[in-house]
Formats: C-alpha cells, sequence, structure tokens
C-alpha cells in the first residue's frame, strides 16, 4: 500500500471515518438518536426512563457529545424549576437512514454472530 493511502487514516481529526464513528460508535449515541426519532421532542428523564441501563451520568455526556456535533438540539426554558428538551436536528435526521441500515443490518445477523462468537469461544 502506498505511503499516501497509509497516511490518509492515521489522523483523527482530518480522518472523516475515525472521527465520526469514534463520536457515534460508543454504547449509548445510536440508541439516544433512535429514541429522539422515535419520540420527537423528551426531557432528560424521560430518555433516561427510555433507556433504563444508562447512568444519568452517562447520558448526559451523550447528549453533550451529540450536541456538540449538532445531531441533538438543546433547548432549555427559563422557568423554575428549569425545563430542559432534546431533539434531533436536521442533521441528526440525516444521519437515521444509515442507523437504520446498520440496525437492520444487525437484526439480520445477530444469531449468526452470537453462534460464531460460541464457536470461537469453545475453539479457543
Amino acid at each position: 500500500m502506498e505511503e499516501k493511502n497509509l497516511n490518509k487514516f492515521s489522523n483523527i481529526e482530518d480522518c472523516p471515518i475515525r472521527n465520526v464513528i469514534d463520536r457515534i460508535g460508543d454504547k449509548w449515541s445510536v440508541l439516544v438518536l433512535l429514541v429522539l426519532e422515535e419520540e420527537g421532542i423528551l426531557r432528560f428523564n424521560e430518555i433516561h426512563k427510555t433507556i433504563a441501563s444508562i447512568s444519568q451520568k452517562m447520558l448526559a455526556v451523550t447528549l453533550k457529545t451529540l450536541e456538540s456535533d449538532g445531531l441533538v438540539n438543546r433547548t432549555v426554558y427559563p422557568q423554575i424549576p428549569p425545563k430542559v428538551e432534546y431533539q434531533l436536528t436536521e442533521r441528526g435526521k440525516s444521519l437515521l437512514p444509515h442507523l437504520h441500515g446498520l440496525v437492520l443490518w444487525a437484526k439480520g445477523n445477530m444469531e449468526a454472530i452470537q453462534t460464531s462468537r460460541r464457536e470461537f469461544a469453545e475453539n479457543k
């Protein structure tokens, strides 16, 4: 492989594949995006109830990351107690067809992947 081709993936800041997948490829981001797609506008606790296995801290970190990438919009209403809502941005919505493809692939291949994992573990 040419040196030029090897270098194009070496710097995360210059590599769109590594940069974007690193941000949405964590354990929770895709789930949060899919929940917001399904439900529309949600408050923090509503998201937390929907994804019960996520800690509040991890949900807060995930939402901040998605917001910083322009995938989620956070709206704060000046009232007491404060009201904060989250919803997908247009950029977030534009990612959804690609996530749906991944979800379909995962559903269609999960059983075979689990079988492969078991066989691999047995043969080790």
